[in-house]
């Protein structure tokens, strides 16, 4: 090996000088051609950076070290969020917190700040953590609407992927209306898929349009590799409006329910019921039992008999995801139309949710 490497040094030497010498003395930096002005969508695409960074932040977990004395813990993992509004409440997904037993969260001015955890709806993926800034105002994003959103427009993602403080991408609304599955697997509606650049640390971070308004919330790609490969999925905006205030004023969400217990899907399809969802039993005193809702019962001849709810408010209801998909949608306090199967019958009853 020695050998080798002098005999490439020599050959290296031989070829730089058997030509003779090639430097100038007199070799300067090559002039600087202007620019001029940037197009009118790089001007805009710059603006609207400088104008909604300040609002997204760095969010680094910490795990509880049991080998150390060190109260606070060990860095787990990183994400994004943004600041929600100048109370100090700070936005991000559930999964970037799970196993978390602390956290911090670093403006993009650098400064650091000890997190507590307001609220978190694992079933949406959302969480709201709150940080006490001394007076210091925040600028808080600026919302906007996805209900009018459409495929084509393009779209602004600002994040931390692995760790790169304040990293902006841009892409389009690939689709509209997507599902995805949460923490929980209980499904999430009106995704919005977008071609923008998503990796791992951008989670929690906003999506934005070209008005610089918050639509979504970054919060899952489809990747074999585990880095960005085209497809990428952001929580409605709409959706986490609903949410989050509820998050800041409970630190849950408080779910309106009918009051029912409904049969395992595997047995309710060994009992016939092809379509709908079987209640199993009512909660005593309860929004189904004072609408008249009946619950499984066993008839003369062991034939089980109960009602099956087949619709609610003219949506359908075809199983359990379905039915949990429409009450996530209403109100605690809200009257819902059941339509329920009884034996060959079908009835319409009106029941006022409460919460559960």
């Amino acid at each position: 090996m020695l050998l080798a490497a002098i005999i490439g040094g020599g050959m290296t030497y031989w070829w730089l000088h058997r030509l003779g010498p090639t430097n100038d003395p007199d070799a300067a930096a090559r002039l600087v051609v202007p620019r001029g002005e940037l197009a009118a969508d790089e001007k805009s695409t710059v603006e609207l950076f400088k104008s909604a960074s300040p609002s997204v932040v760095h969010i680094t977990t910490l795990q509880a070290d049991r080998f150390s004395f060190d109260a606070e813990g060990v860095p787990a993992g990183t994400g994004s969020g943004f600041v929600w509004d100048d109370q100090g409440h700070v936005v991000t997904n559930a999964h970037v917190l799970q196993n978390a037993s602390a956290a911090k969260v670093t403006l993009s001015d650098g400064t650091t700040y000890n997190a507590r955890l307001t609220g978190i709806a694992p079933d949406f993926d959302l969480a709201v953590l709150k940080i006490d800034t001394a007076g210091k105002r925040l600028p808080a994003i600026v919302v906007g609407a996805s209900r009018d959103l459409q495929v084509g427009q393009k779209v602004f993602a600002i994040g931390n992927p692995f760790g790169l403080d304040q990293t902006l991408t841009t892409g389009v609304i690939s689709a509209l209306g997507r599902r995805i599955k949460s923490l929980t697997n209980q499904l999430i509606d009106d995704v919005v898929q977008t071609d923008a650049a998503i990796n791992p640390g951008n989670s929690g971070g906003p999506l934005l349009d070209s008005a610089g308004r918050l639509i979504g919330v970054n919060t899952q790609i489809v990747s074999p590799s585990g880095a960005y490969a085209g497809i990428g999925f952001a929580i409605p905006v709409d959706t986490v409006n609903r949410i989050v205030p509820e998050l800041i004023r409970n630190g849950r969400i408080v779910r309106p329910v009918l009051g029912v217990e409904l049969a395992n899907e595997g047995n309710a399809r060994q009992w016939g019921v092809q379509s709908g969802v079987l209640v199993l039993s009512v909660v005593r005193g309860g929004p189904a039992e004072k609408a008249g809702i009946l619950p499984l019962r066993r008839l003369a001849g062991g034939r089980l008999l109960g009602d099956i709810i087949v619709a609610i408010d003219d949506s359908e209801v075809k199983n359990q995801a379905d039915y949990f998909q429409i009450l996530s949608k209403k109100k605690v306090g809200e009257s819902v139309r059941l339509k329920v199967r009884r034996a060959k019958e079908i009835l319409e009853v009106d029941v006022v949710l409460a919460a559960g």
